[in-house]
């Protein structure tokens, strides 16, 4: 028998009011439901497997093309611009920021892989990857023609700026393989601790 979700129960005072609708949309909604049920989109932790398995493939792709010029030329402006990754060229040049990018993903990316197995490694994987990404993050705001001006500046993006707006999405990917492998090695924790009767 599957893991299965059961719906969870309703709190006094929030039931939620049922809503005239179209029997045609809810037949359909119902049908749809139905489908998904049988698909397994209710497999328990389905959503914490996929997620991490995105997460390892992106930082597999995200960390190769560090590794050939091409892309050391294209990080120059996201590099240069960044508060937090600007160091990286006195530090490390251009080719070697690049590379030390290149190898803190694929160290996020095999953290968060091992993860699948060892929650305490996922820990230190997820961690690491909503600090890459806070750190792209706090490259939108200082990157140059960023806002369209023609269409009126803010809020209308334009290249490189668009291209970080994705971190918003990997970061909360991070922060939920985050917080769901804290809680896992906590319950485990609690578990194994002895009962004080």
């Amino acid at each position: 028998m599957k893991n299965v979700y059961s719906p969870k129960s309703v709190l006094p005072g929030h039931e939620i009011t049922a809503k005239p609708s179209l029997p045609i949309f809810d037949e359909g909604m119902n049908l749809l439901v139905k489908i998904l049920t049988k698909l397994g989109l209710l497999t328990k932790d389905l959503d914490y497997h996929v997620v991490r398995a995105s997460m390892v493939i992106i930082y597999f792709f995200f960390g190769y093309q560090k590794w050939f010029p091409y892309e050391a030329e294209t990080l120059i402006p996201f590099i240069k611009n960044g508060p937090l990754t600007s160091w990286m060229y006195p530090v490390f040049g251009l080719q070697g920021a690049s590379w030390f990018l290149g190898a803190s993903e694929w160290l996020f990316g095999a953290l968060l892989f091992l993860g699948f197995w060892n929650k305490k490694l996922g820990i230190l994987g997820a961690a690491g990857s909503c600090v890459t990404f806070i750190m792209t993050l706090t490259i939108m705001p200082f990157m140059p023609d960023s806002w369209n001006a023609a269409a009126g500046g803010f809020p209308a993006i334009q290249g490189n700026e668009a291209f970080l707006l994705k971190d918003l999405v990997l970061f909360a990917a991070s922060l939920y393989l985050l917080k769901q492998d804290v809680e896992r090695v906590t319950i485990k924790t609690d578990s194994a601790k002895p009962s004080a009767i």
